[in-house]
């Protein structure tokens, strides 16, 4: 069921007065009001027209009046009496709402009804709520104070005991206006409404009522109760003296208020006024009110002094404080919104010149603080002197709100400008900071060394005093309390800690690649920094060993942070349970799982807190198998650089083929011992064979591989030949050759062999300089040879003729 359907709202009185007896009795019937008994209560409002009465009651009891349409301007919604079951409330409890008094639509001659709304509601309820604006207490009209006069007055004698005994339970609660603070008159009405549950407990706001008619007798009570009321007519009218000095006093204050509206000077002055400041804006006006006034004074004075008194009253009012209603019913705006407006432009010229002072103040170097007081206090002045040249000697307005207004833009403004400066600094602090840290930090973790983290804490207490040491010059005036200085540099000091952290971080991200990159630093090169020659004389164990102790002492640094010099196990523990080759089996077993315990089976390190883990035991032995895996073929190429080196610079044979040869060439031995021709012919031919090998740079052409030395030498070999045999004719014939004339073929070979990239593992420098002293060695021992060849072969002859 819909709280529309819940409640039940009904017409029960219209505007002409009419009673609903089928409402009334349809409403008793779908309610169940007859089956309560004694336990009902009734409660009534009564009001101002358009003062929110029926907004009160539905949110007071969630009922569902309706409500005035703010967009339609201010009008009649409730005409005559409504009542409807509040939702929620027990006892059993019946909302009534009376048409608001002071209505437009009635008009101030026919007040009859009101005052017979109201007495009905006196007399039916046990609770009634008087709703009025807390700007209207104190005012005839709106706080209905002629109404509850006359009903007071009531010849109904056996009401009036009743009444008067009521009248002194009166209690006043005062609530938010509902269109500028909802949330908090929602939270209000909440309050107030539990005041209703069981209202007629005792203690309760009906406790102590007494005669209540049983509910099943309520529609009969009220209908009699309205009769009498409504037949009697005469309930204490204005008297013909007052009524029309009432209406004659009036038709006056609206002359006058229509000639206000549209007097030239008032007119021009409003216009000037939405412009900007107006000076001598309250003398002008209050020359022109003065003027009205002293009319209505004049025609007036003959009529009663109440009734005259009272509407220059209202008179004035409509003048000064906001509205008046012409004859097309157009709201116009009058003399209290011009000065507000007047105000306005004060306030923000005032506002402004705050701004502009300020800003001027601290291009100068002035201090904040100080900028700020004096420019406040010059504004302020301003504005007073304004506001005193505005004020209306008729009207005692108070200019306080915007003053203080003005007051909490300046004060809001000078946070907002402080705010940014200080949000500058600080950026400015911060982006020093960072640019002094991010790069030493970095370099220092590119080192990863044993004093890496003591020259890491070194740098950032130097930069960060520093800092901090500006910043306190930067803001000191800015004249803030200690304890928000010290808030702000210890905000500084935790940025440059972080700093160090988030790098930290990042290099943590990357201590594979490092490792890698340490790694093969130390293993190419050797303590002088040069690349090493893997000539295999090395100790490739030796160096391996070094090389990951370095990778893995850079692994230990970038474990954890050590901002606080706190002493840890991290380093030593993973040189014990990575580097050590009995590490994994020295490690201590618990015999009840048979299970090696791996101290780097964990994610915390001992002694380390978690925020400045960087790396996990867990993550470090995975870092390490990647490592290793990832450089082992560094390694392997080192050794097989080494054996390639031995192999191209070893050309003997192996022993036990020199013992072989020895003994099985043991006959030949002798053979040659026995002739010696044998031997010199032997030893021309390793002669030529030695020169062709030098000539054909044999052991360079099979160092490209078997194929291509053999093709190579093929092609070489005839011109080579043919190269020794005309060399050997010219040296018969006593003609030496040129330097100059040696074989292009051997050049081109000495060339290509200078430039053939060495194996992979070998240098190519030393390769160089080795064959070139070889060639020249053997070139040398080639020439020797071939002289002596010559010299044998002339003395043989010299021999056979002797």
């Amino acid at each position: 069921m819909g709280m529309a359907d819940e409640c039940c709202c009904m017409q029960l009185i219209d505007g002409n007065g009419e009673f609903n007896v089928d409402g009334l009795e349809n409403f008793v019937r779908t309610t169940k009001l007859n089956h309560c008994g004694l336990s009902y209560a009734v409660v009534a409002i009564m009001g101002p027209q358009s003062s929110g009465k029926s907004t009160l009651m539905n949110h007071l009891f969630h009922t569902n009046f309706r409500e005035m349409d703010a967009f339609r301007g201010r009008s009649q919604t409730t005409k005559g009496i409504w009542i409807a079951k509040c939702v929620g409330i027990e006892p059993f409890t019946i909302a009534m709402d009376l048409e608001g008094s002071d209505s437009r639509e009635r008009g101030e001659d026919d007040t009859t009804f009101e005052k017979q709304s109201a007495l009905f509601a006196l007399a039916i309820a046990d609770i009634v709520l008087i709703n009025m604006w807390c700007h209207d207490i104190g005012r005839e009209q709106a706080a209905n104070k002629p109404l509850l006069k006359t009903v007071f007055q009531t010849p109904l004698e056996y009401l009036e005991p009743i009444l008067r005994e009521d009248i002194q339970k009166v209690e006043v609660t005062a609530l938010s206006s509902y269109e500028e603070k909802e949330g908090q008159f929602k939270e209000q009405v909440a309050e107030l409404r539990q005041r209703f549950f069981h209202s007629i407990s005792p203690g309760g706001l009906a406790g102590d009522r007494q005669g209540v008619v049983p509910a099943s007798g309520f529609s009969f009570s009220a209908q009699q109760i309205w009769r009498v009321i409504k037949e009697n007519k005469d309930l204490d009218l204005p008297a013909h003296k007052v009524m029309v000095a009432t209406v004659r006093c009036e038709e006056i204050a609206n002359d006058k208020l229509r000639r206000l509206s549209a007097d030239e000077g008032w007119l021009a002055l409003e216009e000037a006024v939405q412009e900007g400041p107006v000076s001598g804006f309250g003398k002008r006006l209050s020359s022109v009110l003065d003027t009205y006034l002293s009319e209505y004074d004049m025609e007036a004075v003959y009529f009663d002094e109440g009734v005259r008194n009272a509407k220059r009253k209202q008179l004035e009012s409509k003048a000064l404080d906001a509205i008046i209603t012409c004859d097309l019913h157009k709201v116009q705006k009058f003399v209290y919104p011009t000065y507000s407006t007047l105000l306005g432009h004060l306030r923000s010229k005032a506002f402004e010149s705050f701004k502009i002072q300020l800003e001027q103040s601290l291009k100068k170097g002035e201090g904040f603080a100080a900028s700020v007081r004096t420019c406040t206090q010059s504004c302020m002045l301003e504005f007073d002197r304004g506001c005193a040249d505005a004020a209306i000697r008729q009207a005692k307005w108070d200019a306080s709100k915007v003053r203080e207004k003005l007051r909490r833009d300046i004060d809001t403004e000078a946070s907002s400008v402080r705010s940014v400066k200080l949000s500058a600094i600080i950026a400015d602090h911060e982006k020093n900071l960072t640019e002094a840290l991010s790069g030493p930090v970095e370099s220092l973790f590119e080192v990863g060394d044993e004093d890496t983290w003591a020259s890491i804490r070194r740098l950032l207490k130097r930069e960060t005093e520093a800092a901090v040491l500006k910043f306190s010059t930067a803001i000191a005036g800015f004249e803030m309390d200690q304890a928000a200085v010290d808030t702000m540099v210890q905000n500084l000091r935790s940025y440059a800690r972080n700093v160090v952290v988030k790098k930290a971080r990042e290099e943590a991200g990357k201590v594979l690649i490092r490792m890698k990159d340490r790694f093969s630093t130390v293993f190419n090169h050797d303590n002088d920094s040069l690349p090493r020659v893997w000539t295999g004389k090395e100790d490739i164990r030796t160096i391996t060993k070094d090389a990951r102790a370095a990778s893995l002492r850079l692994l230990s640094v970038m474990a954890a942070i050590r901002l606080d010099e706190k002493p840890d196990k991290v380093e030593s523990l993973l040189f014990s349970s990575l580097m050590d080759g009995t590490a994994a089996a020295s490690l201590p077993r618990d015999r009840s799982i048979g299970d090696s315990v791996d101290p780097l089976a964990s994610s915390m390190w001992e002694e380390v807190s978690p925020q400045d883990k960087l790396i996990t035991p867990v993550q470090c032995k995975s870092l390490w198998r990647q490592f290793k895996a990832e450089t082992e073929y560094t390694v392997t190429q080192a050794i097989s650089a080494q054996e390639a080196h031995k192999k191209n610079n070893n050309w003997m044979p192996p022993p036990w083929a020199i013992l072989a040869m020895a003994v099985l060439g043991f006959n030949e031995f002798i053979l040659l011992l026995k002739n010696p021709l044998y031997l010199m012919i032997l030893f021309v031919a390793y002669l030529l064979l030695r020169a062709l090998w030098v000539q054909m740079d044999i052991a360079a052409e099979f160092r490209h591989g078997a194929l291509p030395g053999i093709l190579s030498i093929s092609s070489k070999f005839l011109p080579t030949i043919m190269n020794l045999i005309r060399r050997l004719a010219e040296e018969a014939q006593g003609q030496r050759p040129p330097e100059a004339s040696r074989p292009q073929q051997s050049l081109a070979s000495q060339s290509f062999r200078y430039q053939t990239p060495p194996p992979a593992g070998s240098s190519s420098i030393p390769e160089s300089s080795v064959s070139s002293n070889i060639s020249s060695s053997e070139s040398e021992f080639e020439s020797s040879g071939l002289n002596l060849i010559r010299r044998r072969s002339t003395n043989i002859p010299e021999a056979e003729s002797s």
